[in-house]
Formats: C-alpha cells, sequence, structure tokens
C-alpha cells in the first residue's frame, strides 16, 4: 500500500505506551509493525523518529529495557512500560480525547454542545 501516512507529531508516544500497555514488552520493531497493524496499515513507522522516542520515553522514565533475545534468535533491547508511563498514558489519552472532542466541533458545523 503506497499510501501509508508518516505518525503525526506528537502521538508517536502515545502510540508506543498503548502498545506497550496492550501488548507487554516488546523490541522496537515489533512496536513499530503493531503501530502500523493497528493502524490498518494506514501509518509508516519511520525508524529515525522510533528510537529517538524511545529513548525520550526512557529517559523520561515512562518505559525501561533490557536486552534479550528476538524470537528470530538476535540480540533486541525490550521495553516495558513503568509505572510512572501508565499514569502518563492515561493523561496524555485524556488530552487526546479533548483535543478530538473539540475538533470535532470545528468538523461538524452546528453541532456545538452548549
Amino acid at each position: 500500500m503506497g499510501d501509508k501516512k508518516d505518525v503525526w507529531q506528537g502521538t508517536l508516544a502515545l502510540m508506543v505506551l498503548k502498545t506497550l500497555q496492550a501488548l507487554g514488552p516488546l523490541h522496537g520493531y515489533g512496536i513499530a509493525r503493531r503501530i502500523e497493524q493497528t493502524s490498518g496499515d494506514l501509518l509508516a513507522v519511520n525508524y529515525g523518529t522510533l528510537y529517538p522516542a524511545l529513548l525520550k520515553l526512557e529517559q523520561e522514565g515512562y518505559i525501561s529495557s533490557e536486552w534479550g533475545t528476538s524470537d528470530t534468535n538476535r540480540k533486541a533491547k525490550y521495553y516495558k512500560l513503568t509505572r510512572a508511563g501508565r499514569k502518563q498514558l492515561e493523561k496524555e489519552a485524556r488530552e487526546w480525547e479533548q483535543t478530538t472532542e473539540i475538533l470535532a466541533r470545528f468538523l461538524a458545523p452546528g453541532k456545538e454542545s452548549a
């Protein structure tokens, strides 16, 4: 499918946290594939964006990592959600829900709530 969109700015961290919450520890390739699958293959995850995002999430304490062996018997870094990451996920999810509600008001004129 040549029509894939890049991940929207500001959403990658939320998608990574949600993916780790749903599936448990995963390596970077697994996270990227899952995000793409969940989007119905409409999104493309750029590894030049993913790995810096994983590093930033780890530095912020929202995920942790450890080395392990992948299904293909290769050394891989596995990431998992921390307690702080679960709290951050809840916060970011609430913020995105609010944002989409606000945008919906602009996209559906005449349906504004009082």
